[in-house]
């Protein structure tokens, strides 16, 4: 087995979800979903097959943002992996609607920051370990920085 680390190339305003589940209507439930939850989002998700065609299946309501999913999808190239592109829509929104669609086994991250997936390659095929999510912290909040987070979550609607 070989591990691997695969930076996930996208736009610096892109949010990505990454998940594992397990059937080839992910992609067409996942888009469901997130229509339903979010309808003016603009998105493009990848699934990718680990049985039969072993197809990166794909969808979304923007081309760019599908096409950014699938090239994330194949490089990664894990068996019943899914990478979802997001612009105009904040993960949080969406994260509850992603976790109730009955194929998805789990989420392993769902950010804005630069990510880089751990990826294990076996003669079997490829599995994802882990996701490495942004910096290192570079120290702990002070009181003023505590006023600014809660500032900023009223600002984006979060809190009252």
């Amino acid at each position: 087995m070989k591990l691997e680390s695969i930076r996930v190339e996208k736009p610096e305003d892109v949010n990505v979800v990454l998940g594992q589940a397990h059937f080839i209507k992910t992609v067409d439930d996942l888009h469901e979903a997130i229509v339903q939850s979010a309808p003016t989002a603009h998105f493009g998700v990848a699934f990718c097959e680990s049985s039969g065609p072993r197809l990166v299946r794909r969808s979304g309501t923007d081309e760019d943002m599908v096409a950014v999913a699938v090239r994330a999808a194949n490089a990664i190239g894990a068996g019943h992996s899914f990478v979802l592109m997001l612009r105009d829509v904040y993960p949080a929104s969406l994260l509850n609607a992603i976790k109730a669609v009955p194929e998805v086994c789990g989420i392993f991250c769902a950010t804005a920051n630069p990510i880089e997936v751990v990826v294990a390659r076996s003669e079997l095929g490829n599995g994802i370990v882990g996701v490495i999510d942004g910096g290192r912290p570079l120290g702990v909040e002070s009181e003023a920085d505590v006023s600014a987070r809660r500032a900023l979550l009223k600002r984006l609607g979060y809190k009252v």
